[in-house]
């Protein structure tokens, strides 16, 4: 279970970040969910399963949001946005040499120019961190299919990964401290702009209106970080299919194949308890799941408590079609096949589908 924050920093840390267009990192999902999960009224409360499948939903969007914060596009959009600052600082302070701030509006953009220098290096140091560790894994993991190698090799490999440690350290140290500064940096011209006033508008028009959209796009960014999260957030609390729909489309197979997950075993549902409605919505009943393509079909019986989908949130019906996972834990066809393309693991206790059948004791708490 994680332990962080519910919202990881603070609204002063978003706009630390608010020129770094796509550096952000979203507010933490599964805080939301937490957040959401407490605040919802009796028709919304989830059952702890169901939480804790969203949790391990919101950690697959954050690992994965992680891996396209740093994909080639994102990285020229970044370095592009940031040095069309740094170009129009420069072109607005040469058209400005003539005017006479009363507040030194100059030094605030060079401080705020040199702010975007640092994040652009930051950036570049780290893609090309990721991009060698990444080769050296797959070279070295490729040299042979029984050993690791050499043992000069494996000195070398880790002599290599521990530069690279140490570079990454240096690197996000230098970021978190230019990160610091931008928001102190951004306090101070704030300040300025709103202590100058209408002379500065008459007196430096350039300058001030420079500094005003700096200032501006800045505070719009944190806007659309922020609203951008809590959208993401409320959809894998509400409407988690959609997420892993879109994941489903939009992503390469990167975890079980279909041959795989066909492989599983599938299952027709059958109630045995009293249908009941509250409130116009079904109530879940207890079942038996029968298997399906098979001989000698074997029967498992539910409980009223796990008659539920903890993915999509809705009740089994008569007929409904489910996947059994090795860890024994079960959800609708349509629900969990899409999950299982993406990722092959359960996303309930997270237990790999595609390890040996003896280390499913193991592996399942």
């Amino acid at each position: 279970m994680d332990t962080s924050p519910l919202l990881g920093y603070s609204m002063a840390d978003d706009l630390l970040r608010s020129r770094r267009l796509v550096r952000h990192t979203p507010p933490p999902l599964r805080g939301a969910a937490r957040l959401l999960r407490r605040a919802s009224g009796r028709r919304m409360r989830l059952r702890e399963p169901s939480f804790r499948v969203r949790e391990n939903a919101a950690e697959e969007l954050e690992e994965r949001q992680s891996y396209w914060a740093y994909s080639k596009p994102v990285i020229v959009l970044d370095l592009l946005w940031n040095l069309a600052f740094v170009c129009v600082g420069f072109t607005v302070m040469g058209l400005s040499m003539e005017e006479k701030p009363v507040v030194p509006l100059r030094i605030w953009v060079v401080g705020y120019i040199l702010q975007c220098v640092v994040h652009v290096g930051c950036v570049v140091v780290e893609y090309r961190r990721r991009r060698e560790v990444g080769f050296g894994e797959v070279g070295w993991g490729s040299g042979g299919s029984g050993s690791l190698g050499s043992g000069s090799d494996v000195e070398d490999y880790g002599s290599e990964q521990g530069m690279a440690d140490d570079e990454t350290s240096v690197t996000k140290h230098l970021e978190s401290a230019n990160t610091m500064f931008s928001f102190i940096w951004w306090v101070i011209g704030f300040y300025w702009v709103t202590d100058g006033g209408q002379t500065l508008l008459c007196d430096s028009s350039h300058l001030y209106w420079l500094c005003v959209t700096f200032l501006a796009f800045d505070m719009l960014f944190v806007v659309i970080c922020v609203a951008v999260a809590c959208l993401v957030g409320i959809a894998v609390c509400c409407c988690l299919p959609c997420i892993i729909a879109i994941l489903y489309a939009v992503t390469d197979q990167e975890g079980a194949t279909e041959e795989e997950i066909d492989r599983l075993p599938k299952f027709k549902f059958r109630r045995t308890g009293n249908f009941e409605k509250l409130n116009g919505e079904a109530q879940a009943s207890e079942g038996l799941m029968t298997e399906c393509n098979t001989h000698a079909p074997t029967e498992h019986v539910i409980s009223q408590d796990d008659a539920e989908c903890c993915i999509c949130l809705s009740v089994y019906d008569n007929g409904a079609e489910l996947r059994g996972l090795p860890c024994h834990h079960h959800f609708h066809c349509s629900c969990i096949d899409k999950w299982l393309y993406i990722n092959a693991t359960c996303p309930l206790c997270k237990f790999n589908i595609l390890k040996p059948s003896n280390q499913i004791g193991t592996s399942v708490v």
